[in-house]
């Protein structure tokens, strides 16, 4: 998922440009003929949304009045909110740089809306009619006072201060990392084991060298696959460096800015601050749920270091006792492991998953156990190889949403996998939502693994595209941070069930369908590693915190330390804090939400435990979950669709399977 630290989250379509494809549900994507006109129309969308605030100051606070707010949210969310996403996926750097000029300005737009206190003391004497109404006015509510509206005139300033300060650096930092398009040159003969259509057809540099980018169809063969350990260290090397000292400087500036910006508010850390409004609620709760996953995981993650050295051993000819498990190994011999004990290779799955084809399973698995349809729409967007797509309701024929999906990599394009909110549900005037799902998928087809991002991915749009909620503020994403991981999360398993693989048949009769064996291998070898997989997203997890609960250490340093602290050490001249772009962002003292959510995944995914496909209980789940948003709390939305209070024992349980 991606988020802004503004207090307005700044996503949706962009008013006053021309646009394309009417025949989406709700208003279309714009297009921009240049950095220049997306400049100009950014200013005139500002200075619109100066006017409206205006107005809205002088609405009395009464039974219409959150709708009225609402209203303006909305708004802005669609004036601003296309920059978020062109930022990161235009083909042109100029117009991405001027879309992250135009977004920084509305994120210092938000944090001034953020302490307006006309709006915020007429909120405060709003009467809400119903649960969802209180809901709804605690979250604006809190969002006001995180802004610093409740602050002294003097500390009020500081905190805008610090807030676009945060934001403009947060952008940087993603900025460097996504503009840096970083290629590591590679003679052929060490590419010794690397698919041939990996690398073939990459650009040379004068001395006939491969330039490999570290885009994941590239790094990742390589890293599974090449038989020189020197070409996996290279581009290990370069992918644990992205960003640089430059991005180093910034995190550790980031870490100083976000602790004074919570002082301001008497609070010692910035985790605290955070933390506070999540399902968690404090960075103590935090730290014991990381010590349980910790104590769990710690034997299993020995283990998994000492099986992956004995097959290096065995590998190489080499003693055990004196062969050393690199990290540019790990992913290597687990892969090796795997086809030696259970048959299966990532690589093979390829032929059996065309990319194309892929997201059309994906969407019919959403279709069969949801009740939606997706229909392919023409569309002229930023890139030719984005789709559109409608969404609607399988029963009633009803427009829910629009998805754009952004299929491969390319220079300059954000190069992970997201879901871009584009714009938030709201029943009470028929406000269509509409999301951007954004990954880098291999052209010639994805392994087993890719297949389950794929699926990830559409679970946050799923959550974007289903909600249905009376107001646009509670829609989707809007929920505790540490729980909006939950949805996509789930979604992951699906991939290792026979009968939801079937599917494949329906959107693709030509595909070979893949063999029942190869699943059956694959589900029994997905366990293999898990030790070292949770130990490292553990170690993340415990970095950002340890991060943002001292007093704004050295991140570097506190880095070294903590890799260091694990079995397989730190590796001397790496700086992965500076590519680490989750905790530079929205997730900062927050990504132990992804194992959180991870617990909430593994006890929703028990209510599918009899027919991963059974429509009656994704019936459930798309009416008390996904359509929900923030109008309940995610314990009582989930409470609502187990029958139960919800617990870890799923998790835990899969932890030692």
């Amino acid at each position: 998922m991606r988020y802004d630290f503004s207090f307005v989250i700044v996503v949706g379509l962009f008013a006053g440009a021309a646009v394309a494809a009417p025949s989406l549900p709700g208003p279309a994507f714009p297009r921009f003929e240049s950095a220049s006109a997306l400049t100009s129309a950014c200013d005139a969308a500002l200075a619109e949304g100066g006017r409206r605030v205006k107005t809205f100051e002088k609405h009395a606070p009464d039974s219409r009045w959150l709708a009225g707010w609402d209203d303006l949210n909305a708004w802005i969310e669609d004036a601003s909110g296309p920059v978020g996403l062109l930022e990161n996926v235009h083909p042109d750097k100029a117009m991405r740089s001027a879309a992250q000029a135009c977004s920084q300005r509305w994120a210092e737009f938000g944090s001034t809306l953020g302490q307006n206190e006309t709006l915020y003391r007429a909120l405060t004497s709003v009467k809400p009619r119903d649960p969802i109404e209180r809901e709804f006015v605690k979250f604006a509510r809190e969002g006001f006072e995180d802004s610093g509206v409740s602050l002294a005139p003097a500390d009020r300033a500081s905190a805008k201060q610090l807030n676009d300060r945060i934001a403009d650096l947060s952008k940087q930092f993603e900025a460097r990392i996504r503009d840096a398009n970083v290629k590591v040159p590679v003679a052929v003969a060490d590419l010794a084991g690397v698919p041939e259509d990996v690398w073939a057809k990459k650009p040379r540099d004068d001395a006939g060298k491969v330039l490999l980018g570290l885009d994941n169809p590239t790094l990742v063969p390589v890293l599974e696959r090449a038989e020189k350990a020197s070409t996996r260290e290279l581009l290990w090397r370069a992918k644990q460096s992205e960003g640089g000292d430059a991005n180093l400087a910034l995190l550790g500036e980031l870490a100083r800015l976000r602790r004074d910006y919570a002082r301001l508010f008497g609070m010692k850390t910035f985790a605290d601050f955070q933390l506070r409004r999540r399902m968690v609620e404090n960075s103590a709760t935090a730290g014991r749920f990381l010590d349980d996953v910790q104590a769990a995981v710690r034997a299993r993650e020995v283990r998994d270091v000492d099986e992956l050295r004995d097959a290096k051993a065995r590998h190489l000819g080499t003693p055990q006792a004196t062969t050393k498990i690199e990290r540019w190994d790990v992913g290597f011999y687990i892969e090796r492991l795997r086809r030696e004990r259970y048959s299966v290779d990532q690589e093979a799955f390829r032929p059996y998953f065309p990319p194309a084809e892929s997201l059309a399973f994906v969407m019919r698995t959403a279709e069969r156990i949801l009740g939606i349809r997706y229909t392919p729409v023409p569309a002229t967007l930023w890139h030719d190889d984005v789709r559109a797509f409608a969404v609607s309701d399988a029963k009633t024929g009803k427009a829910l949403a629009t998805l754009y999906v952004d299929l491969y990599p390319r220079e300059g394009k954000y190069n992970h996998a997201a879901v871009w909110p584009l714009r938030s549900a709201a029943t009470r005037n028929q406000r269509v939502p509409q999301a951007a799902l954004v990954v880098n998928l291999d052209r010639k087809g994805l392994t087993l693994n890719e297949l389950e991002t794929l699926l990830h991915e559409m679970g946050h749009a799923l959550h974007n595209n289903l909600s249905a909620t009376r107001y646009a503020q509670q829609a989707s994403s809007n929920v505790q941070w540490d729980f909006v991981e939950a949805p996509s999360q789930m979604l992951e398993d699906w991939v290792y069930d026979k009968k939801v693989l079937k599917l494949f048949a329906e959107v693709c009769p030509s595909c070979r369908p893949v063999p029942d064996e190869m699943i059956d291998k694959a589900r029994v070898a997905r366990d293999f590693g898990k030790g070292l997989r949770t130990a490292r997203q553990l170690l993340f997890a415990s970095y950002d915190q340890a991060l943002y609960i001292a007093d704004a250490p050295d991140p570097m340093a506190l880095w070294r330390q903590m890799e260091g602290a694990t079995p397989l050490g730190y590796v001397e001249g790496t700086q992965f804090p500076a590519g680490f772009a989750h905790i530079a962002g929205g997730y900062a003292a927050g990504y132990y939400g992804y194992m959180w959510s991870l617990v909430v995944a593994h006890d929703l995914r028990t209510a599918f435990k009899d027919d991963r496909l059974d429509p009656a209980v994704g019936a459930r789940y798309r009416r008390t979950v996904l359509a929900q948003g923030r109008q309940l709390p995610p314990r009582e939305l989930v409470k609502e669709f187990l029958g139960r209070e919800t617990n870890a024992k799923a998790f835990f349980d899969d932890l030692e399977r």
